[in-house]
């Protein structure tokens, strides 16, 4: 009954067991008590289906007991039932057919005895109930064999007790005993089984287990009884205070010695500690809990004490190479901004500047001297930086050749630093080579600024001495201020000036040999609200550098179009010449956009030219002649602007798809020796004729350039010296007085 109530696995089984263990006893103790031949044969009965029913739970048990799964072993299971089952239903024949056996009359101290005569279903059931019990007795004994010594104790009582009980058996039925003592074994056997089974406590085994696990476990596990006495400790606390496990009496003298804290007298303590410094620093986590009884009284505690280095190590590497530039071992950016965002957030009362600078024509020492040389130059200049700067100073690498630093502002003598940087150079041995190296400085007067705009600001200045070669520090002032606000305003406000239709397009004329006006450029300028006129120098190089002179140019090109549509008359034969930006080809399919503009106006291409300058093609220079040439092929004409202004050459006007060869005034202008530059400009004027090209010279502002460039063979020109670029009112106002007068004459 009290194996019924257990809740564990086995316990159903275990109450099978008991309940049949009492039937081969009552069976037994039937034949003993009795002096009646009937009564005998009754209790004998009762015995052997009794031993059948008892091998029967007893193989189920072992199966629960030693967590064989039944399905697993199906087939052999049901042979060991159906053995005992047939043995079973062979004893209730024994009446009729007398085969198992009969009962003969002894005397037993001088009392009569009934004892068993066994026949061939005798010996069967002998056999079939020693199959069954050594089957359970094979399981019992592979399973103790097979696992761990620590668990072994819960299975060799159990067999010791089977084992015992069998032999007493055995000896019963080959000794041909009168009384079966072989029932006290038994009853033994039963009462084993359920203490084992239900509410044996493996101490033994619970203690060598619970040794093993704190040995494997990483930390070092030091128990203490109530008196705060070493009693135990693993393997990892013998090897971290150098103690051997049976001498545990200099065990807090050395945990004393080695940390500051060790949490004795406090409930749930931890710590973290550091022991020694520098490389050899060496990182744990103490922590100590006490034990109590059910009455809350300490009857001890244990320490576990894990060493961390290695992880903190790890992680340290980690966040290095994480905060780190791996080249240089210098700050990254993103870590760079971070620690100059925190300095001057908490050292409100310093005055900080920040620093930013880079190589001059760093690509330049790659190409020439290889990577490997370039990566040298970037090593030594961060060692330069950190052998010039103080302590707090903070530095790292902002990308390819670019450093930054923030610095106190006092005590820091920017004379020096110039000097510094004048005579900075490198060598491998073989080579010495200069360096020049451009700063911009940018001094804090906001700290809540974003520290990107700060870096932005000093790179702005530094930018501003890009090609000086004798002045090395520029400082942001609020000139460049400005320009950064100006910049923003205009850039904020261009989508509204293009819905309002503030940005117009001013028209110059193009006039030929005769001076008469075959067509104009299109201009950009802007009527702005509040501050008036812009030229294009206000607004066109800040578009240009972000990006957003693609909208303008889609503007004007639709501009232009709308013109061209509304021309009708003499002005429908004039062109308008519309300019291409470098930056449009990476906003726009610009072939697609302006044909799809033409073919929406409804004008010939020829009358909308396209004009590009030389820079359009410093950049994937194949595809970009793609894109001309299907201009050309769509009835465009393309002319190219301000050649021989930079850096125009032969080769690219051999190989470019053009129709017009625009000349820049400029050139004569800036020439020392008017003789040379003259010479250069007639042959570049005769070599577009002999090209198949028109020539335009633009800028022309007297009339001694112009009948010289007449004279020399140009087409076409424009400049000051016949208009100014003017409104669209203004510039078919004067187109038809040119009409109106030809029309006069004739």
């Amino acid at each position: 009954m009290m194996s019924r109530r257990s809740n564990k696995t086995v316990a159903l089984s275990v109450s099978y067991l008991e309940y049949t263990f009492i039937v081969p006893i009552v069976g037994n103790l039937i034949i003993v008590l009795s002096q009646n031949e009937l009564l005998s044969t009754i209790g004998s009965y009762t015995y052997f289906i009794g031993m059948d029913l008892m091998a029967f739970s007893l193989f189920d048990f072992t199966l629960s007991y030693c967590n064989i799964p039944w399905r697993t072993h199906r087939k052999k299971c049901y042979i060991i039932y159906a053995i005992l089952t047939l043995d079973i239903i062979q004893y209730f024949f024994n009446p009729f057919f007398g085969h198992a056996f009969g009962m003969e009359a002894i005397m037993v101290d001088g009392s009569p005895y009934y004892r068993l005569v066994p026949y061939v279903g005798q010996t069967l059931h002998r056999i079939a109930v020693y199959i069954a019990f050594f089957t359970s007795l094979g399981i019992f004994l592979i399973k103790t064999i097979r696992v761990p010594r620590i668990y072994a104790e819960k299975y060799y009582v159990i067999l010791f007790t089977m084992i015992l009980a069998g032999l007493w058996q055995s000896y019963y039925i080959f000794s041909r005993t009168p009384i079966d003592r072989s029932m006290l074994a038994l009853a033994v056997c039963a009462i084993l089984i359920f203490y084992f089974s239900l509410y044996y406590r493996p101490f033994k085994l619970l203690d060598r287990m619970l040794a093993n696990i704190a040995s494997k476990i990483p930390e070092s596990v030091l128990f203490f009884d109530a008196s705060d006495r070493c009693i135990w400790v693993n393997n990892n606390a013998s090897l971290l205070l150098q103690i051997n496990s049976d001498k545990l009496e200099s065990v807090k003298h050395r945990l004393a010695a080695m940390f500051d804290d060790l949490g004795e007298g406090q409930y749930n303590w931890s710590s973290k500690q550091v022991v020694g410094s520098g490389k050899g620093a060496r990182y744990f986590d103490l922590k100590r809990h006490y034990v109590a009884d059910a009455n809350n009284k300490k009857i001890g505690s244990f320490l576990t004490i894990l060493d961390n280095t290695q992880e903190i190590h790890r992680q340290q590497q980690e966040i290095y190479e994480a905060t780190h530039d791996k080249l240089t071992g210098l700050f990254t950016k993103e870590h760079l901004f971070n620690v100059i965002k925190n300095k001057i957030h908490n050292e409100k009362d310093t005055a900080y500047a920040i620093a930013y600078f880079d190589i001059k024509d760093f690509k330049m020492v790659n190409d020439i001297f290889g990577s490997t040389v370039g990566d040298n130059v970037l090593i030594r200049v961060a060692n330069w930086i950190k052998e010039n700067s103080r302590d707090n100073w903070t530095y790292g690498r902002i990308g390819g050749d670019a450093f930054g630093i923030c610095f106190p502002t006092d005590g820091v003598r920017l004379p020096i630093v110039e000097q510094r940087l004048a005579a900075f150079a490198i060598s491998n041995g073989t080579f010495n080579q200069r360096i020049l190296m451009h700063v911009g400085i940018y001094h804090i007067t906001d700290p809540s600024i974003d520290i990107s705009i700060m870096f932005d600001r000093a790179h702005l200045a530094q930018k501003s001495i890009k090609n000086e070669y004798n002045t090395h520090i520029a400082i942001y002032d609020d000139k460049m201020r400005d320009q950064v606000l100006w910049g923003q305003k205009i850039s904020a406000e261009l989508d509204t000036a293009l819905k309002q239709r503030q940005i117009v397009p001013y028209l110059q004329p193009i006039v030929n040999n005769n001076g008469k006006i075959i067509g104009a450029e299109a201009l950009v300028r802007w009527i702005h609200p509040t501050e008036g006129f812009l030229p294009p120098f206000t607004f066109i190089p800040v578009f240009e550098k972000n990006g957003m002179i693609a909208e303008v140019d889609k503007y004007i090109w639709r501009s232009a179009c709308e013109i061209l549509a509304s021309w009708t008359d003499e002005k429908s034969k004039l062109f308008i010449s519309v300019n291409i930006s470098p930056k449009d080809f990476y906003f726009m399919d610009v072939y697609a956009e302006i044909k799809n503009l033409v073919d929406e106006y409804k004008i010939e291409p020829s009358r909308l030219r396209i004009e590009i300058t030389e820079t359009v093609m410093m950049t994937e220079a194949e595809s970009r002649m793609a894109i001309l040439s299907k201009f050309r092929d769509s009835g465009f004409i393309v002319e190219m602007d301000d050649f021989g202004s930079g850096y125009s050459s032969l080769n690219q006007l051999k190989d470019m798809p053009l129709d017009v060869l625009k000349i820049d005034m400029k050139f004569l202008s800036k020439a020392q020796d008017n003789a040379k530059a003259e010479t250069i400009l007639r042959n570049v004027l005769r070599l577009s004729s002999d090209l198949g090209l028109f020539s335009l010279t633009e800028g022309v502002e007297t009339e001694d350039q112009y009948n010289m460039l007449n004279d020399m063979g140009c087409n076409l020109f424009q400049g000051y010296y016949f208009a100014k670029p003017m409104s669209v009112t203004d510039y078919e106002k004067l187109c038809n007085e040119q009409f109106s007068g030809k029309k006069s004459s004739n």
